[in-house]
């Protein structure tokens, strides 16, 4: 079976690595050009991975480009899977493969099509989330699932730890997928529209912290927006106040640094306070009463 992938950051590589690992292997890979490593967080080079492994590397900064539809053709790729990669593939590219193009998504769908998966899940109190693989078609998130892998969600959960769990769960789901893949054992199960709800995507404007809402609220937009994201904040006079770990209490006398609410404390962890010309300064009390 001639299987191909996308990609340009570490998830990817993984991912490749998984594919491997399970018995298959790639006949062509897509990334960006090198020129473009500066513009994409997290940016990732497979030329090593590929060389290693005797696989076809095609660099495009579109993966709707002719060069790459020519690519997947000349391979006679059967499946193409898209995974780390922010460009919507449109219906040259989905049309390539014989039997199509696999994407993956950090949500258990039809829940959470679109953007934001991680800081979503944790905003909404969830209890799981989880990684869904599937047929990419030419809606939003919106194709048939072929694989899902749960992922439970901590009451104390923060990004940057479901940022790893999900980021886990894809190597395992791919790692446990590809065996089915290879011997045509897949099924595909069509996702219901009346169950979908669509989460939009997300600024670093909205993670301001209202001083006027919950301190429950607070501390759940703090984790939910926390590294790698640009973290929630407030500000104070000519001070922002970037919070990237906090605690909630009742008791102001347990803390140094904290912002009070009507409802309780919320215990400033870790911070960062800066001036409007962003120097760096030291923090204590900052009432939002």
């Amino acid at each position: 079976m001639n299987i191909g992938f996308v990609t340009c950051v570490q998830l990817g590589l993984s991912c490749m690595q998984a594919i491997y690992d399970s018995g298959a292997q790639l006949k062509l890979v897509a990334t960006l050009p090198d020129s473009m490593a500066i513009d994409k967080s997290g940016r990732v080079y497979v030329d090593d991975f590929c060389a290693s492994h005797e696989i076809s590397l095609v660099k495009s900064k579109n993966i709707n480009d002719q060069l790459v539809v020519d690519a997947i053709k000349t391979a006679k790729l059967d499946w193409l899977f898209i995974i780390g990669w922010s460009q919507i593939a449109r219906k040259p590219i989905l049309d390539a493969p014989l039997f199509g193009v696999i994407g993956a998504h950090p949500t258990l769908l039809p829940i959470g099509r679109g953007r934001a998966a991680i800081p979503w899940a944790i905003l909404r109190g969830h209890s799981q989330t989880g990684v869904t693989l599937f047929k990419i078609d030419e809606g939003i998130d919106s194709g048939p699932i072929l694989a899902q892998q749960v992922i439970p969600i901590s009451k104390n959960e923060t990004a940057s730890s479901l940022y790893e769990k999900v980021d886990e769960a894809h190597v395992e789901i791919i790692h446990d997928f590809i065996p089915h893949l290879l011997s045509n054992d897949i099924q595909f199960r069509e996702q219901s529209e009346a169950l979908a709800t669509v989460w939009p995507g997300r600024s670093p404007a909205d993670g301001e912290i209202s001083l006027s809402s919950s301190v429950w609220d607070a501390d759940r937009l703090v984790r939910a927006v926390t590294r790698p994201y640009p973290g929630a904040f407030f500000y104070k006079g000519d001070k922002k106040v970037i919070v990237w770990k906090a605690s909630v209490t009742t008791d102001e006398s347990k803390t140094e640094s904290f912002i009070k609410f009507t409802d309780g404390y919320l215990n400033l962890i870790e911070y960062d306070v800066l001036w409007q010309n962003d120097r760096n300064i030291g923090a204590s009390h900052f009432d939002g009463s």
